[in-house]
Parts: structure tokens; sequence; C-alpha cells
């Protein structure tokens, strides 16, 4: 029988696997992190983590969506349907640079590895699941007249989701430097990239 102290510390393992798994994987890549550096960064033994997760698979899928999961719910946080198209786009790539700044690891992880070797069923229908909302913006700017119609909403959305990644991607490498300014400027420009109206305009509208 496994003692009451034991017990309590069980949650606290669970997350101390994931959050050093995480930042492994986030530095070194899915191929470039073993099993016994996992072990060394949480402090925990083989045993501890097999119980939780029986490969590195297994590991990699539950880092994951717990990281996933935590993105979705900062889009979820600032994202209003209710909301006037630019201000709902503002409010958007808000949520991505909130989350982007307090969680770098999470953010690098996410955004910066290719998954698609490794992700099993229920990790990809989250990923769906995070990114159907703000396809449903995009197709109704579309349908709207707001944005062009002449582009797929596919390219839309992959053009602006990379943008945001690039300029993260190249702050990490010391390319250039994101102020608030010249993220504004960038939220700006990939807004105007595919706009139908005038792309004078300014800031959220």
């Amino acid at each position: 029988m496994v003692p009451d102290a034991a017990k309590a510390s069980q949650p606290g393992k669970h997350a101390d696997i994931l959050c050093a798994a995480l930042r492994l994987f986030a530095d070194r890549g899915f191929h470039g992190t073993s099993i016994p550096m996992v072990l060394a960064e949480a402090g925990v033994g083989a045993s501890s983590l097999y119980r939780r997760f029986p490969s590195k698979e297994a590991l990699v899928n539950a880092v994951f969506r717990d990281a996933k999961q935590r993105l979705a719910s900062e889009l979820q946080a600032s994202f209003d349907q209710a909301l006037a198209p630019r201000a709902l786009f503002a409010a958007f790539w808000t949520g991505l640079v909130r989350f982007a700044r307090r969680e770098p690891d999470a953010f690098r992880f996410l955004e910066l590895q290719d998954h698609a070797a490794y992700l099993d069923a229920e990790s990809r229908s989250l990923e769906l699941g995070v990114l159907a909302p703000i396809y449903v913006a995009c197709l109704d700017f579309q349908r709207r007249g707001v944005f062009r119609a002449d582009a797929p909403t596919e390219t839309i959305l992959a053009f602006i989701w990379g943008a945001f990644v690039g300029l993260f991607k190249a702050e990490r490498t010391h390319h250039i430097a994101l102020t608030d300014a010249a993220l504004d400027a960038a939220r700006d420009a990939c807004f105007r990239a595919f706009s139908a109206g005038d792309p004078a305009l300014p800031g959220p509208r």
C-alpha cells in the first residue's frame, strides 16, 4: 500500500515531470530528448515516470495537450465573437502575445517544433479544436467582406499564424526586438494583408 504522504505527492510529481519534459522538448526537440534526461530534470525515478507515461510518445502527447489547453484557455478568455472585426483580431493577437510572453517554453514547444510524427488522435483533435474559432472568424470576415474572398481561409490563417510565430522566433535568435509598438504594427500589417477595405486604416476598430 502507498503511504498517505506518497499519495499526496503524486499530483506534484506528475506536474514536475510535465514541466521538466516541456523544458527539454522546447530546447532539444522530441528526438533530442531522452527519458533519462527527463528523469534527471524532474528529479524523479523511472518507476514514477513510467507509471504515468508508458513511453516517450505518451509523455510528449501529454505535454502537448497540457500546453495546448493552456493556450486555448488564453485565447478563449479574450475571444468574443460580438466584437467588431478589427477589435476581435486585436484580441486574438493580444492573447497570443500574452501566452508567448508568459509561457515561452510552452510557446516554443507548441509553435516552433514539428509535431506531426508523434501526435496521437487525441492531440490532433485538440489542435484542431483550438484553431476552429479562429478559422470560423476568418471565414466570417470573408463572408462579410472584411477580408478578401480571393484567398482560401486556410491560407489566411496560415499566413497570420506563421507571421506571429516567425516574429517570436526572430526575437529569440536576437534578430529583432519585439516592442509593443512593433507587435502592434505587425498585427495591423497582418490584418491589412487580407483586408477588403481601406488598407490605410490604423489600429483596431
